[in-house]
């Protein structure tokens, strides 16, 4: 038996979109729009889990299902239309956030972009758009990215049971940090936290969602992202957990009440690491403290500028441990170090 979630079609992308939140979407059929005597409608085809999960929904059955032909590589998929020598050229890595496909494609391909696009597509039914990511600008850290093909750049991303709402265009989101992300939820339970640099709750949401802590503060500047977080709460269903504050961490971090401060930014982060410590308990609390550093002093710098804040302020330091979260550039990590703050 074949299940479909049969809406109106001005509702189809609103449902497209939950379908996809939920897991239930079937991506080895084809969606297909319907009239009736009712009206236009979409067919979405879902999984068996759509029994339990299809919500407000109704399912129905779907005679003569289409089904998707399964595609090679996207060399593959290319090689009646480039040369060998673009062939070469073509991307061998892209990620996918929710249902668009994020892809670099170089300058000497610009002309096969959109080429390249509908290919990616094809290979990814389930997905809609394909974004050419050109690397990141500004102070806010925002991407430069280029609708290639699809109807939109807004997609739910749902990653370790979280739900994650964003514009790729407008905010980041790395996939090289998925397992900081993993071990930030299951930390915090129980505690007053303070996330500096939340962005749209990398870092804050996990951790609302699996720890249960007792108050997240949750801090950003950047309105865009500011507003994503604020949609992810709600999506989550944490508001009585989180709380958003729009603004500059520098000047809006509480002072003396958390038990755990997350610094998930890098660039200038030790600029900001005497309020971050001041929000820690006067007792002691743990320090999370990111940075980009080159290679060979990434044992050494990042504990240097936690020890020189805090003995500035009159505190012990006890490093915990420093992860390597990821290779930011040639030469250069991105570390994180753990770190407790007493007197």
């Amino acid at each position: 038996m074949y299940r479909t979630i049969r809406v109106p079609i001005e509702k189809g992308e609103k449902a497209r979109l939950e379908v996809l939140a939920a897991d239930i979407f079937d991506d080895t059929r084809k969606i297909r729009q319907i009239k009736t005597e009712e009206g236009t409608f979409l067919e979405i085809p879902v999984t068996e889990a759509a029994e339990e999960k299809a919500g407000d929904y109704p399912l129905t059955e779907q005679k003569n299902p289409e089904f998707l032909e399964k595609t090679g590589s996207l060399k593959e998929c290319l090689k009646e239309f480039l040369s060998e020598a673009e062939l070469s050229c073509v991307p061998s890595g892209w990620h996918i956030l929710g249902d668009i496909i994020i892809v670099s494609i170089p300058e000497s391909l610009e002309e096969k972009k959109h080429l390249i696009a509908r290919a990616l597509l094809s290979m990814y039914p389930k997905c809609r758009s394909v974004v050419r990511d050109l690397g990141i600008e500004g102070q806010f850290r925002q991407p430069k990215r280029e609708l290639l093909l699809g109807s939109g750049t807004e997609t739910i991303h749902k990653e370790h049971g979280c739900f994650f709402k964003q514009d790729v265009t407008k905010v980041m989101y790395s996939k090289g940090n998925l397992e900081e992300r993993k071990r930030m939820s299951k930390l915090g339970g129980g505690e007053v936290v303070v996330d500096m640099f939340a962005g749209i709750g990398y870092f804050s949401i996990p951790m609302a969602v699996h720890s249960k802590p007792k108050k997240i503060t949750s801090i950003e500047i950047n309105p865009e992202s500011f507003a994503y977080l604020k949609e992810n709460i709600r999506l989550n269903k944490i508001e009585d957990i989180i709380i958003p504050i729009n603004g500059d961490c520098s000047r809006f971090t509480p002072e003396g009440t958390a038990d755990r401060v997350l610094m998930g930014y890098v660039g200038t982060t030790h600029h900001y690491l005497e309020p971050g410590i001041k929000a820690l308990k006067k007792t002691e609390g743990v320090l999370h403290y990111h940075e980009t550093v080159p290679e060979n002093l990434a044992k050494t710098r990042p504990h240097e500028r936690i020890r020189k804040a805090a003995e500035a302020l009159g505190k012990k330091v006890e490093i915990l441990e420093t992860r390597r979260i990821k290779k930011y550039s040639p030469g250069v990590l991105h570390v994180v170090v753990d770190a407790k703050i007493f007197e």
